[in-house]
């Protein structure tokens, strides 16, 4: 019956083929938040590789030519993995619809256009090195590899919703990304993905799957064998998340800003439950504070009398930089520390900008032509130069992130001591309810574990949470939800790797698995000729 499948989806062409290469990669997509139905891959995958065998062109053609069918059935796929899985973008553009509306087509079907440019590359990437049983598994996961390594990096890299990610939806499972890394995870995510495909046929039947159990046990297995052994002290400062869950439309409604700061240190000053003692650290979302620090002293002066003695305010701010008369001063997505008495002790910027939506890119083409970024700024946002830990209290240092920064795995890295936590501000009200947040929480939750820092996580509207070393929620609130979380934090934890070998992980998988397909690619080519 499956060989008779295979053998259907193999000689499908035309508007067929493109229909369910699109249809697949759409199945794809629900291995991710909030879905998480990892297993629907083991369809897909094997049927794009069924796609790709018959993805054939005249023998004479030139290289290019040969490859193309190839690379439109992964255009195809990825068209369906990034619409279904970003749509969710378009909701930031009507947010202010008068002036965006227009661009919400390019949201919902020109990124994901582009972005499956990618997979276009991996599928031909693929099909060069194209063998038969086994080798063509392993020649898709080389060509993912090298894909999504591209995507993380390629135009300022937007790497969100890596296909290792549908490998990794729970804690037991996120243990692996501290031997491998999320790199590494993508191609080892698509050889056992893919690896159903084998049985359309007998030719390496059992050594595929008895390699796919082979990974799939070691997954599984460190992942258990880590969270038993696992030794974390609740011996960090105590910690309050605040989430206001204000709606974006007033974020930036001047006369809705003071009632914007006020429920922001209503929430501070809010008595701990159960008779627990006051927190140390207070954690605001990103730009929640609605006023240009430190220009306004009346603002740190309200703050300093919500704050109690020791106390230390972490709060996502615009920072202001004045570039003398007549220059308009730069703007930065910044995180404050502030103290009880009102002082700024402490602020870190932003690094990896959000393209259109905090600045223009080709700013002078782009802006000649009505293109703005979404943040309504003059100029919009500037990025800081280096990333850097920020020091709050006692020698305790944190690792700050800016919304989207903690979807990059290879920018956590920095010249200084290691951190003791991650705090990662954001604001996700620009997604409204959708698959947006729960993709957004899912990835900085990888970092945690990757990193082996707690993360202290505080969006605007959610997902707000405490998470451990091993990225187990301490506590948290829903989204939507208003109110505060309190929570010990724990200490970070050790990590089985230094930094020198994290660094080769990726080029040690991918390596690997080149290998075995040229193997299978040589083995094919011998048995012909």
């Amino acid at each position: 019956m499956i060989e008779r499948l295979a053998g259907t989806i193999i000689l499908l062409s035309g508007w067929k083929r493109i229909l369910l290469a699109f249809l697949m990669g759409g199945l794809a997509s629900f291995a991710l938040p909030p879905y998480d139905f990892f297993a629907v891959c083991l369809i897909s995958f094997p049927v794009l590789v069924w796609l790709i065998d018959g993805a054939v062109d005249n023998a004479d053609a030139g290289p290019i030519r040969r490859l193309l069918p190839a690379a439109m059935v992964g255009w195809w796929f990825g068209f369906g993995y990034f619409m279904l899985g970003l749509w969710w973008i378009g909701n930031a553009l009507l947010v202010d619809a008068e002036n965006f509306a227009w661009a919400v087509p390019l949201a919902i079907l020109g990124l994901p256009a582009v972005l499956a440019i990618f997979y276009a590359l991996a599928a031909a990437i693929a099909r060069l090195l194209w063998s038969d049983g086994l080798g063509r598994i392993f020649a898709l996961a080389v060509g993912f590899g090298i894909a999504e390594w591209l995507r993380s990096f390629v135009l300022t890299g937007f790497p969100w919703n890596a296909i290792g990610y549908a490998a990794m939806p729970v804690p037991l499972l996120m243990q692996s990304s501290v031997i491998v890394g999320l790199l590494a995870m993508n191609v080892l995510a698509v050889i056992v993905f893919a690896m159903p495909a084998l049985l359309s046929g007998r030719r390496d039947l059992k050594t595929g799957l008895g390699l796919a159990l082979l990974l799939v046990a070691a997954h599984v297995g460190y992942g258990a064998w880590r969270l038993s052994t696992a030794t974390v002290d609740a011996k960090g400062p105590l910690v309050r998340i605040v989430q206001p869950s204000i709606e974006q439309d007033l974020k930036w409604d001047d006369d809705a800003r003071r009632s914007i700061f006020d429920q922001h240190l209503a929430l501070t000053a809010q008595t701990p439950k159960d008779g627990k003692p006051k927190p140390q650290i207070v954690v605001w979302p990103e730009t929640a504070v609605p006023y240009v620090l430190p220009q306004s002293p009346e603002v740190l002066g309200a703050i300093a009398d919500k704050l109690d003695d020791g106390q230390i305010l972490l709060a996502g701010a615009v920072r202001m930089e004045s570039r003398g008369e007549g220059v308009d001063p730069l703007y930065y997505n910044a995180i404050y520390a502030i103290n009880s008495d009102g002082e700024i002790i402490g602020a870190a910027d932003k690094v990896h900008l959000v393209p259109f939506g905090e600045y223009v890119p080709m700013e002078n083409v782009l802006r000649r032509l009505g293109v703005s970024e979404v943040v309504e700024l003059p100029g919009g946002f500037s990025a800081a130069s280096s990333r850097r830990s920020l020091a709050v209290k006692d020698g305790f240092q944190i690792l700050p992130l800016v919304c989207y920064e903690a979807i990059f795995p290879a920018e956590m890295g920095y010249d200084g001591p290691r951190a003791d936590a991650i705090v990662n501000v954001t604001n996700d009200a620009w997604y409204g309810d959708t698959p947006g947040p729960y993709q957004h929480f899912r990835q900085a939750q990888l970092r945690a574990v990757e990193q082996g820092l707690p993360m202290i996580r505080a969006a605007n509207n959610g997902l707000s949470a405490t998470v451990d070393p091993y990225g187990r929620i301490i506590d948290g609130l829903a989204l939507d939800a208003v109110g505060v979380a309190d929570s010990i934090l724990p200490s970070k934890v050790a990590l089985p790797l230094g930094e020198r070998a994290r660094k080769l992980q990726f080029p040690i998988v991918l390596g690997l698995a080149l290998l075995a397909t040229l193997a299978y690619f040589s083995r094919q080519r011998t048995r012909v000729g």
